[in-house]
């Protein structure tokens, strides 16, 4: 088999009413998302009961809650690979599946703070089966995108540090280059403004409440006129293509301080920006999180968005300031600032032609901290995800700078660190200054996933890039191998990212 755990997937299987005696291999890649969809029908309904039963306990209500949510989003996600297996679309359907893992695996970890009784322990173990579940599914579903219907030639998943890098011999087709990014030429919809003029909207979250629910073959294109707006903004799963088109960075301003040092406050609700609608675009803007940098986490952009473009936008914040959290994102010329994991989460995003900065860390900046620029949260060898960061420059904040020149020995900043156990990050003909540590990337816990992720380096430059002092455990990406992370094979970028006004109609949407 080709699964991670092939005798659950075998015995499943073979129980599946649905399948032929011969089945076809799209046929049993539905049957196993068929189990996975069964099993999370009955992990919505465990969760539900946990819920009804904490009523006097903020805590473990709040992260019933959280489950819930992420499991719905986890049904529609399946529902969309279904459907895209069915119309041939294997790299959306991989993309939507490796979604609905992700949530599954998010469910379990948010109980996991919560575990003070029976129902939370059961329904944790049977989260971990759904786990299961879905991993078979998505490990069906990479064996499919390789190798097609030749299931002989099917295998549990490997990855680059197995010496496999899919599909390399025909990823070289367009290179590493892509000019795509936001249109130009949008026709506004609605405006917000601080003045308060006839027909314009005064708060950003009152002109997202504005745009129609699942919007098919258009953009929903707010102008966020120049000033600052404290408030918490969020792009709900139904405001799908929804546009925010600001004044310019530090210009137009989305501001708040909410952070897990608050009561009942997680990471996730954290964000000052929360965007889950597909096809989400931004561009001439600010998204801060003001919290400061000793209360932990505080995010100031989230986003679960497919098919998102995010261009001339800045991030500021501290620790998880920018939280890609899942999905195909695609981020050019943007400026993003923090200090501890500052960039996070489980989506397959690029980074072209972005600024990243480290800011100062803790109360007493200078004496010394070491900070890791991204924690990529990939849980599965066969999920899509990653981050890929090409032509970025890696500098620090002119505070910050002048912090580490004084003391160079103690302020030690690494490009990444492994949040989960296949964590995949790469850096591409990016600057480094000098503020980066010779050993390139440091351990999260022991030897935790160091046999397991996957960093790459391919042909950078600046007095931080010299890899002869490397750890072991980090890689240097051949020539041969360095498409695969191109905008086109990586997100199939060529697909749905403008590369110009004129073409921009003819991108694809989505409206489901």
């Amino acid at each position: 088999m080709s699964t991670r755990f092939p005798e659950l997937c075998e015995s499943c299987i073979a129980r599946s009413p649905s399948l032929p005696p011969n089945p076809t291999p799209i046929q049993m890649i539905n049957s196993a998302i068929g189990v996975s969809t069964q099993n999370l029908k009955t992990a919505q309904g465990m969760v539900k009961s946990i819920l009804d039963a904490s009523s006097g306990n903020h805590n473990r209500s709040t992260a019933a809650k959280m489950c819930l949510e992420v499991l719905s989003y986890s049904f529609r996600r399946t529902e969309l690979a279904v459907d895209a297996l069915t119309h041939g679309k294997i790299k959306d359907a991989r993309a939507w599946m490796t979604a609905a893992h992700g949530y599954h695996f998010e469910c379990w970890s948010v109980l996991k703070y919560t575990n003070d009784t029976s129902l939370v322990d059961k329904t944790m173990a049977f989260l971990n089966t759904l786990i299961v579940y879905s991993s078979n599914a998505l490990s069906m579903m990479m064996a499919y995108d390789y190798f097609g219907d030749n299931m002989g030639s099917w295998a549990p998943p490997k990855t680059e540090r197995d010496g496999f890098y899919g599909g390399s011999r025909s990823a070289r087709k367009g290179g590493l280059g892509f000019k795509g990014g936001f249109p130009s030429n949008l026709k506004v919809n609605v405006t917000v403004c601080k003045d308060g003029k006839v027909g314009c909207y005064t708060t950003v979250q009152a002109a997202v409440n504005a745009a129609p629910d699942n919007e098919m073959g258009r953009r929903f294109v707010i102008h966020i006129k120049e000033g600052v707006y404290e408030e918490t903004v969020r792009v709900p799963f139904e405001k799908k293509n929804v546009v925010f088109s600001g004044d310019g960075m530090g210009r137009t301003v989305i501001t708040g301080s909410l952070n897990v040092g608050q009561p009942g406050m997680t990471t996730y609700n954290s964000a000052t920006v929360g965007v889950i609608g597909d096809g989400f675009m931004a561009s001439g803007l600010t998204i801060q999180n003001t919290a400061g940098p000793d209360t932990h986490q505080a995010v100031a952009f989230r986003s679960d968005s497919d098919l998102s473009i995010i261009e001339n936008c800045e991030f500021i914040g501290n620790q998880d300031t920018l939280y890609a959290r899942s999905l195909r994102q695609f981020y050019k010329k943007c400026r993003i600032q923090g200090n501890v994991d500052f960039i996070f989460g489980n989506s397959a995003a690029i980074f072209q032609d972005c600024e990243i900065l480290v800011a100062p860390r803790q109360v007493n900046p200078e004496e010394g901290e070491n900070n890791a620029i991204t924690a990529n949260g990939r849980i599965d060898p066969a999920q899509t995800t990653g981050f890929v960061f090409q032509n970025c420059l890696v500098n620090g904040t002119e505070d910050y700078m002048k912090y580490y020149y004084s003391k160079p020995q103690a302020h030690k900043n690494f490009l990444g660190r492994p949040w989960k156990e296949y964590s995949r990050t790469v850096f591409i003909q990016c600057t480094f200054e000098e503020l980066i540590h010779p050993d390139g990337w440091m351990p999260w816990s022991g030897d935790f996933a160091l046999k397991t992720l996957f960093y790459g380096e391919y042909q950078n430059s600046g007095p931080g890039s010299d890899v002869s002092k490397r750890v072991q455990w980090s890689s240097q990406i051949s020539a041969d191998h360095v498409f695969l992370y191109s905008v086109r094979n990586f997100i199939q970028g060529n697909e749905w990212i403008p590369t110009s006004s004129l073409k921009y109609q003819k991108h694809k949407f989505l409206g489901v």
